[in-house]
């Protein structure tokens, strides 16, 4: 069982013994910690509270409400709702920020507090920091009976939709022309509810829905990797879709299925949508270390500017502002347009590829096979709690020290056209490795390599 306390937030797995996982008083400690938080930075007393549909979230979602309006603070109360969705009510609502409750691409026993500003962006570190010390401090004061806070039960679904639509480059009459046939798997969570709504608004009549009751009960591992979406793709080769759509729980990764069941690759997904963007609104592009070279590859072909941050939202948002760009995320699916929202949001995404689609006439497949075929490999190296991971990075570093290596997050080591990139999650005890090559096979060797240096080093 596992508690993990970042600056981004608060993850853990339900039950056990509070101070070790996420159980009721530690929902409530770090949430009061938050709300003061807020309270101090004096930006209204206006919070948004959204969850997804994981088993524990009725149970946290009242913990967090209740403990909000104790300190006096006004809950405008979301109820099951994506995490983009969460983000542009704050904007919307002017709020002084917002907590999204969700454990994203993490199994049901998982559970978290995402954080918000009131700009609906993730806090930042400075505040992640101020959040995890008032919590260990006896400062919090609570509100007098005559000074507790309300709650307002509020959709921001249809808000969040309309908004989407009225993006220029978002072209639902075209979409509606294609009379597209699309199937969805939600897994179970608020994708079911939102995916299908924004399908219908842009004009798309016949969806086949799979996994889109939003009871929580994950009806494979959430995370929306190929080896997980096998159901979708044999529905989208049986039934002749053009297209299958995946999200995760809290619906800000974007994984799609191609008319000849092919995954699209979730790497491709921001690619895709790049792509779009800068042949209408020309401009500079951000990804992650972690993702695939070929939006460096189709940015520099477009004449525009590049430029990689180190992995996490935040991170990829921060670069994206510093730039000026024009579209921006991360190869895990996660797309993030600023002219909308500086947020990771799969429904702005599906948006935009359905319009790319319809502009270009192109089936999902043979607009993919316009795209760089870089193959990469992602894999994990699964340590004890309380493992040294800085150390063990350290000495990767130092055993590949003649190869060009960038520390910016974690280690990246170049070697001639492949790279591998390693980091510590900042909420599980483990080390993320990803290889990227033309090859699949040297992808997977380097991973392998790389997984026997850390094994090595481990015993």
């Amino acid at each position: 069982m596992t508690l993990i306390k970042s600056i981004s937030g608060i993850r853990g797995t339900l039950g056990g013994v509070s101070g070790e996982n996420l159980t009721p008083i530690d929902v409530v400690k770090y949430t009061s910690a938050y709300g003061s938080m807020l309270l101090q930075r004096k930006k209204g007393k206006k919070v948004v509270v959204g969850r997804d549909a994981r088993i524990s979230g009725p149970m946290v979602h009242e913990l967090v409400v209740n403990t909000l309006m104790a300190l006096g603070m006004d809950v405008l109360d979301a109820g099951l709702c994506t995490t983009p969705t969460v983000e542009m009510a704050v904007m919307e609502e002017k709020a002084a920020g917002g907590i999204i409750l969700t454990a994203s691409h993490n199994p049901k026993q998982w559970n978290a507090l995402k954080l918000l500003n009131h700009k609906g962006e993730f806090i930042s570190a400075e505040d992640g920091e101020t959040v995890l010390q008032l919590a260990e401090s006896a400062e919090i004061a609570f509100a007098t009976v005559d000074h507790l806070g309300t709650r307002t039960q509020k959709d921001y679904l249809p808000m969040h939709i309309e908004k989407i639509l009225a993006l220029e480059l978002v072209k639902p009459e075209l979409i509606a022309a294609q009379k597209y046939k699309i199937a969805i798997d939600a897994v179970n969570s608020v994708g079911g509810i939102a995916v299908p709504a924004l399908l219908k608004a842009l004009g798309v009549e016949e969806v086949i829905e799979i996994n889109c009751e939003p009871t929580g009960h994950f009806a494979h591992n959430p995370e929306p990797l190929p080896e997980h979406l096998g159901q979708i793709a044999s529905e989208v080769k049986s039934s002749k879709c053009d297209l299958g759509i995946v999200v995760d729980p809290d619906v800000d990764r974007l994984a799609l299925i191609c008319d000849d069941a092919e995954m699209f690759g979730e790497e491709y997904t921001l690619v895709a949508v790049a792509d779009y963007y800068m042949r209408h609104t020309p401009g500079p592009t951000v990804s992650n270390l972690s993702s695939t070279r070929a939006l460096r590859d189709i940015t520099e072909k477009a004449g525009q500017k590049y430029e990689a941050s180190a992995v996490g939202e935040v991170n990829v948002v921060e670069k994206m502002k510093e730039i000026g760009a024009v579209i921006g995320g991360e190869g895990n699916g996660g797309i993030i347009v600023p002219e909308l929202h500086y947020g990771r949001d799969a429904l702005a995404g599906i948006a935009l590829i359905l319009s790319h689609l319809a502009e270009t006439g192109l089936s999902a497949s043979a607009l993919r096979a316009t795209y760089p075929n870089y193959r990469m490999s992602k894999n994990k190296a699964e340590l004890q709690a309380g493992t040294d991971v800085d150390g063990i990075l350290e000495k990767i570093q130092k055993k590949y020290k003649k190869q060009p290596i960038n520390t910016i997050d974690g280690v990246k080591i170049e070697f001639d056209n492949d790279w591998v990139h390693l980091r510590k999650s900042n909420t599980e005890p483990i080390i993320r490795i990803y290889a990227e090559s033309d090859s699949i096979n040297t992808a997977e060797n380097l991973t392998r390599k790389i997984l026997q240096d850390i094994g090595d080093l481990l015993n």
